[in-house]
Formats: structure tokens, sequence, C-alpha cells
């Protein structure tokens, strides 16, 4: 039997985004903006409700669609609020939105919002050895200067905890502990790079 991270439980949906996606090293702008719109929507829930909302909030925003979603207005916020596939919350429906123009305005700026979020790290993720749950810090200097940065472009929903999670998600640190099957699998995925 595998050992996993004991935050994901035996839920088969939590297995699955445990032991494929969480942690795994993410450079596409597209995958970044929409992992960032789901830890802010997971603000406040847990992020099993998130995960069990994820292809509703594909649909309901376009598949991520940078361009389509910053262009969205009110007709589609109240759309948004309509449905019940997703957290309907008009605070965090605005941010996903303005976020989206926060991320076309990172790539003129710095070319890719990849490039600027991965800078954070220096461009490669941050291998910890944390022994047990426990151990992992809900933020880092690193995620509080991630989010005070995002918040002076205007981003939304983006707390130094917030950013945090969103590191993990994303590859930009290795939270697996060190018990866990994917941690080394994790770490040699990032040596790859």
């Amino acid at each position: 039997m595998k050992k996993r991270c004991g935050w994901c439980g035996n839920d088969p949906l939590y297995e699955e985004y445990h032991d494929k996606e969480w942690g795994v090293p993410v450079f596409d702008d597209r995958k970044l903006f929409e992992m960032l719109v789901l830890e802010g929507a997971q603000a406040g829930l847990s992020w099993i409700t998130i995960l069990r909302k994820r292809e509703n909030y594909r649909q309901a925003f376009d598949d991520f669609a940078l361009e389509a979603v910053a262009g969205y207005g009110e007709q589609d916020i109240e759309r948004l609020l309509g449905d019940p596939g997703i957290v309907r919350n008009r605070l965090k429906i605005k941010s996903a939105i303005s976020n989206a123009r926060g991320v076309l305005g990172v790539q003129e700026r710095y070319g890719t919002f990849s490039d600027f979020l991965w800078s954070f790290v220096d461009g490669k993720p941050v291998q910890n050895r944390w022994r047990s749950f426990s151990d992992i810090p809900a933020t880092t200097k690193v995620s509080d200067s991630m989010s005070k940065e995002l918040k002076r472009l205007g981003f939304g929903f983006v707390g130094s905890t917030i950013c945090y999670a969103f590191m993990q998600s994303v590859g930009m640190v290795n939270d697996h502990v060190t018990e866990c099957f994917r941690h080394q699998e994790v770490r040699q995925l990032s040596a790859s790079e």
C-alpha cells in the first residue's frame, strides 16, 4: 500500500490529485491562472470541495482562457453568481476576472506569468523535507513576498496563505512529506525540469 501525505485521506478524487498533480511543476500560464483562481475560491472552504467543482469552473470560466475571462462584465458576473456548480461569492468571482486582467498585464511586463511567478523561487522548486504534515508552514517569506507583489499589481484573493497553497499545488515547493511515495518522485521530476 502506498504511503501518502495524510491530508488527502482516502477520497479517490483527492488521491488522484495528490498522486498526479500536487507538487508537479507547472509553467503554463493558463494552468497557473486556473490554480490561482481555484486556490482563491478555496478560501474558507475545503480543497476537496473545490476539486469536486473543478470541471464546473472550467466550463463556467471558458476553460480559464485569459482574454475571455478578462473581458467578463456585469452580465457574466450575474451568470456566474447563478451557477450552482461553482462557489457563488461575488468577491471571489470579481477577483477571478481582475486576476485574469492582472495576468495579461504581467505578461506584457514580464513576458509570461510563469516567468514572473517562478522568479520568486529562482526558477526552480524548493525541495522541502518535512517529516509530518504538522511541520509544513502555512506561509513563508517567499509567499509573503509573492502576496505583496500580486496585491501591488491589483490581484485579489492572494494573501500569503493562499499564495503558499498555490506554490504547493503548482510545484514551486515540494511539500510532500518525506515518507510519502510522491516526495522522491516529485523531487526527481523537479530535477529534470
